[in-house]
């Protein structure tokens, strides 16, 4: 027979009921069959674990250079972080009692990042400090990751800048140089009017803080993550791009009272913030067009604040107010859906 029967016999002598006998189903078949479940649906090889991980290592250079230019102590100042933004986080989840994030690396990486924005100098106690801030008040208050406003290694440096103005803008003479100074090249030109060679702020060989130096090492690691598609490169190349663009229509107008594009790329930390701050998969727009808008506005505000501004560097700012419009951004960015229309 074609398909099984049962026979069900009817007490009062009727005609019987015939029931199909349902098949077993295809083990094969059954492997086929969709998964219903939440979004997202897009699965990868990749975690976010595996890629915190990754950035820390493509930082690794800037670490290497960082020992290189200023001494072990910089090694001293990087590990103090990292170790109490890891701290910080797991302390928070038990008070909160949540599951153990330690493994997943964005604490470490939160720590990695805030170490290279010091000077190799700071006392290690606003080191912990500031470390703590991070991640508390940075990342943790506004639930943990992928919910913060603002970059949390930023912020942290923004707390310790506010916070203890004079240790954070004293500054250690390279041991690559032989120097009577220890201003950065950005505070040499805004306040004396002294430009540095491009070719020591292309390879590192003067002062600041532990990981804006080199401009070389900071490329070796973000141009790795960009080839990897972990970092999407319209943000650092509209907010280099507006840098260069911005910066050059000011020097061609005065080139006596503005440096030329070349020193403004090199010099400070443009190139990190770039590269590994404003690149933050949380804290920046996740359109493309959001992206451009992004850097755009960073790489206008970094060079208002340098030339017009009191402070020399205003890499952190610019990122940190952009931060802010991210929101906004993402609301008014995004694709229209198919079929719809205004209310």
């Amino acid at each position: 027979m074609a398909e099984q029967q049962n026979i069900v016999k009817d007490g009062a002598g009727k005609e019987p009921k015939v029931k199909p006998t349902p098949n077993p189903v295809d083990k094969s078949v059954e492997k086929r069959l969709f998964i219903l479940s939440s979004s997202p649906h897009i699965k990868a090889s990749t975690d976010v674990s595996s890629i915190m991980w990754l950035v820390v290592a493509t930082l690794l250079p800037t670490v290497i250079f960082s020992i290189y230019n200023f001494g072990w102590r910089c090694l001293t100042v990087i590990a103090t972080s990292m170790i109490t933004a890891m701290i910080a986080e797991e302390l928070f989840n038990l008070i909160r009692r949540r599951k153990m994030t330690i493994y997943d690396g964005s604490a470490a990486l939160t720590g990695l990042l805030l170490a290279l924005t010091l000077p190799p100098g700071l006392p290690l106690s606003m080191v912990i400090i500031g470390a703590a801030f991070a991640i508390v008040v940075g990342k943790q208050i506004f639930g943990g990751l992928g919910h913060n406003v603002f970059n949390p290694a930023l912020l942290g440096r923004a707390f310790l800048q506010t916070s203890f103005p004079i240790a954070m803008t004293t500054w250690t003479i390279p041991q690559t140089i032989d120097a009577i100074t220890t201003a950065t090249p950005l505070g040499s030109y805004k306040f004396e009017k002294t430009l540095t060679p491009y070719l020591d702020l292309f390879i590192g060989k003067v002062g600041g803080c532990i990981g804006e130096t080199s401009a070389l090492a900071i490329l070796i690691g973000g141009l790795i993550l960009i080839i990897l598609h972990i970092s999407n490169w319209r943000i650092p190349v509209s907010y280099l791009g507006t840098v260069v663009v911005f910066s050059g229509i000011l020097w061609l107008i005065n080139p006596a009272q503005y440096p030329d594009p070349i020193f403004h790329l090199f010099s400070g930390g443009l190139m990190l913030g770039a590269f590994f701050m404003a690149t933050d998969m949380v804290t920046s727009p996740i359109t493309n067009l959001g992206t451009w808008i992004f850097g755009i506005g960073a790489g206008i505000l970094v060079v208002l604040i340098r030339q017009f501004g009191g402070l020399p560097e205003g890499v952190m700012y610019s990122i940190l107010l952009m931060n802010g419009f991210v929101p906004l951004i993402n609301r008014y960015t995004r694709p229209k859906y198919f079929g719809e229309v205004k209310s």
